[in-house]
């Protein structure tokens, strides 16, 4: 099989969707699958459909359009405020999109018309995190501008913390939310259907609140596909976090010095990080991976346990392999975090394979 590949385990996509699913129900809230980190897979969209989210979401308007090759309909929404350059796009591959600006919501509308649809609007309000968001003295004028326009219908508001400065979703914010959510009803007198609280990193807020107010909407992505909160990065009990396993093929396997040598400059990506190597060694059993950072972002690789990463260029990964038993042709299996996921789905390098079942196949030997 070719190598690097990652590997996929759609049935514990749909094991962690219907988990979160099924927690998340009693207390009002459904679940949009994120899909963002796969490239849109309509394999992952739709394990996620199977295992209970009631829609999916993407920032980008390409992985709609794939996750629109799905014979079982699903609402497709944008999580990220339209580009005014794709309101046309948008408009054709979303049923729903996230909005802040009101020239893109105007653009949208007249994309609308010509394409004779009623586009469905969120208006994201911001809450502390400083990324997207209306400022909550401005939500009333927002509302009243998307009721202005003929082709686009508001049925929500929406937020986003945890993302650009790490702010808590809590109490607090999540009050406001729903505040304005009542404040706009009863203004404008009409019924919200989506109160988007957020992303995984809602999930600790959800299940530990006394009340979750309005909120009955959470995106999920990295909860689902890596089993784990953005918080601390810490597993969600019940939640499988091996869903992606990324293989790399060994090309060298050599006894080399633990520590370079001559004069040292900067190297390939900056400053030349340490080699550290088994401690007190003066050589180490090193093997090249043919995997670089083309393929996948260094900081969140996982080797197996004994083996050590020492170092990554553009298409070399350089381990201390110890006493693995590990040959030229060997494949060795690595754990992904989120970085690391989005870096290795979005590299043209890396072979993506779907797996159902975990069907058994003749392979190189791996590790791992």
């Amino acid at each position: 099989m070719t190598a690097p590949r990652i590997e996929i385990d759609l049935d514990k996509v749909e094991q962690n969707t219907r988990t979160l699913v099924d927690r998340l129900a009693p207390r009002g809230i459904d679940v949009t699958g994120v899909t963002k980190a796969v490239l849109g897979s309509p394999g992952v969209g739709a394990a996620m459909l199977r295992g209970g989210a009631r829609g999916l979401g993407d920032s980008r308007v390409p992985n709609l359009a794939r996750l629109a090759e799905l014979v079982e309909p699903a609402s497709r929404t944008l999580i990220r405020s339209p580009m005014l350059s794709q309101v046309d796009q948008v408009v054709g591959t979303a049923h729903v999109s996230f909005n802040t600006e009101r020239t893109v919501l105007h653009g949208l509308d007249r994309a609308a018309k010509s394409q004779r649809r009623t586009h469905d609007v969120v208006l994201m309000v911001e809450l502390g995190d400083l990324r997207e968001g209306i400022a909550t003295d401005d939500v009333a004028a927002a509302v009243r501008y998307v009721g202005s326009l003929h082709a686009l219908r508001l049925v929500g508001l929406g937020t986003n913390l945890a993302c650009q400065s790490g702010v808590v979703p809590d109490d607090r914010n999540m009050g406001v939310l729903s505040a304005l959510v009542e404040t706009v009803e009863a203004t404008h007198g009409i019924r919200l259907d989506v109160v988007s609280g957020g992303n995984s990193a809602n999930l600790d807020w959800a299940s530990s609140t006394s009340s979750v107010g309005r909120v009955n909407d959470l995106r999920l992505g990295e909860a689902i596909l890596l089993g784990v909160e953005p918080l601390h990065r810490t597993p969600v009990p019940g939640l499988a976090t091996d869903v992606f396993r990324l293989v790399g093929e060994v090309i060298e396997l050599a006894e080399k010095p633990s520590q370079p040598w001559g004069e040292r400059a900067q190297a390939a990506f900056g400053a030349a990080a340490p080699r550290t190597g088994r401690s007190g060694s003066a050589t180490v059993r090193q093997a090249i991976v043919a995997l670089g950072r083309q393929d996948v972002d260094l900081d969140g690789l996982a080797p197996p346990a004994g083996i050590e990463i020492l170092g990554m260029s553009s298409d070399h990964l350089v381990l201390d392999v110890g006493d693995h038993d590990v040959r030229v042709g060997d494949e060795i299996t690595f754990g992904l975090a989120y970085g690391a996921l989005v870096r290795a789905m979005t590299s043209p390098f890396v072979t993506k394979v779907e797996l159902v079942g975990r069907p058994v196949v003749p392979r190189l030997r791996v590790l791992g």
